[in-house]
């Protein structure tokens, strides 16, 4: 099993000059590999990054001799990424591949037989041993390390094929989760999750920071000192949102072996200027992805419910289906049980019943509709989710 530690680095001036400089090698080998893959390209030849690299160390001592002041693995792994890149692109799971930009997500990659782990230091080539703020949690043989930066920090994220598990989960409990703006997560069993918000909680202190940053001259010291302010608030706001994620996830997964959730529309909800901001609070996003391989790793099933199914609209006592529910009636009374429900309670509740009566056959696929009284299938656990 792979898995990754990520660790704050603690770098003097020279290290962290260093990592910038390894950073900018990096950026210039993908960006330079992304130039030649199109020229290439329409030229009618079929680049690889293979070829790519061959290509790179042909010519980087005499036209790209800086290169050679950091570790070999900067440029290389740089022009692999390219390829996974473009191999993603032709399999349709992501865009084409855009030029890096100088300072968003620096970082570089180090193979194995490049760098060492010692307690709680990290030695990296042309550089000797950097401290780590923690040592690595897992045992196993070591498959590379990212080092990458956030705001003014620098972090190492080291991968393990290991064979430490984390606990499987605890019961096959199943719990319906229902996520919303208002609160981050209802779940069936009436546990109630607010959210942090934390762009909201500081977002006067992000509009004050970026009208400075418009009024400061480009290029000034000044500017850089307002720019980097800024930045680690972002990144703030970032690890208060990811804290909360992980501890939630983590709990679910630990906790029930079967979780519902609804296959939410994230795409088309950042679209409504009324709804983005809030939407991005929460990380809807972010909250999926964890659960998906959380809930694989212990052992667990993810089911994703159909995002048309009108889970705050239906009855969870009689199954009478109301007519309209605007986002503004967070309580409403059964028209036929006169049953008094939660919005987000009552829509928990109803993606278990979904899931029950449904066919699973997949861990993490979408539930489509299925007939009731239809006769019980077997479900399948512990099958490679389709989410990507």
């Amino acid at each position: 099993m792979l898995r990754s530690h990520k660790i704050a680095l603690d770098p003097n001036k020279q290290q962290a000059t260093y990592f910038s400089k390894a950073s900018g090698v990096a950026r210039f080998a993908y960006n330079w590999g992304l130039a030649e893959w199109k020229r290439q390209y329409e030229a009618g030849e079929k680049p690889t990054h293979a070829s790519l690299r061959r290509q790179l160390n042909a010519i980087k001592r005499e036209q790209f001799p800086w290169m050679l002041e950091v570790t070999k693995n900067a440029p290389q792994m740089a022009l692999i990424h390219l390829g996974d890149a473009f191999q993603r692109f032709f399999r349709g799971v992501a865009k084409y591949p855009t030029f890096k930009k100088k300072g968003i997500h620096d970082r570089f990659t180090l193979t194995n037989d490049q760098f060492s782990v010692r307690g709680k230091c990290i030695r990296v080539p042309n550089l000797g041993w950097v401290r780590m703020r923690e040592a690595l949690r897992f045992s196993g043989k070591i498959m590379s390390a990212t080092v990458s930066r956030k705001a003014d920090k620098w972090f190492v994220s080291i991968t393990v094929d290991t064979d430490d598990a984390p606990s499987m989960c605890e019961n096959q409990a199943m719990v319906g989760v229902d996520l919303g703006v208002n609160r981050l997560a209802t779940m069936s069993d009436g546990t109630r999750i607010q959210g942090a918000k934390p762009h909201k909680a500081l977002l006067n202190r992000l509009r004050r920071l970026s009208r400075s940053l418009s009024r400061k001259q480009k290029g000034s010291k000044t500017r850089a000192k307002v720019k980097l302010k800024l930045a680690k608030l972002h990144a703030k706001v970032a690890n208060i949102r990811n804290d909360e994620l992980h501890k939630l996830t983590t709990r679910l997964a630990s906790q029930y072996g079967v979780i519902v959730i609804e296959n939410l529309n994230v795409k088309g909800m950042m679209a409504n200027h009324r709804l983005a901001r809030a939407v991005g609070d929460m990380g809807f996003h972010e909250f999926r992805r964890q659960l998906v391989y959380k809930t694989k790793i212990r052992g667990g099933q993810l089911i994703v419910v159909d995002r048309w199914f009108a889970s705050s609209k239906i009855c969870s006592e009689c199954g009478t289906k109301q007519e309209s529910m605007p986002l503004s009636v967070r309580e409403w009374t059964c028209s036929k049980c006169s049953s008094l429900h939660d919005r987000d309670l009552n829509a928990s509740k109803n993606l278990i019943k979904w899931a029950v009566s449904s066919t699973v056959t997949a861990c993490g696929e979408d539930v489509r509709p299925a007939n009731i009284e239809a006769a019980s299938v077997k479900q399948e656990f512990n099958v490679k989710p389709t989410y990507e």
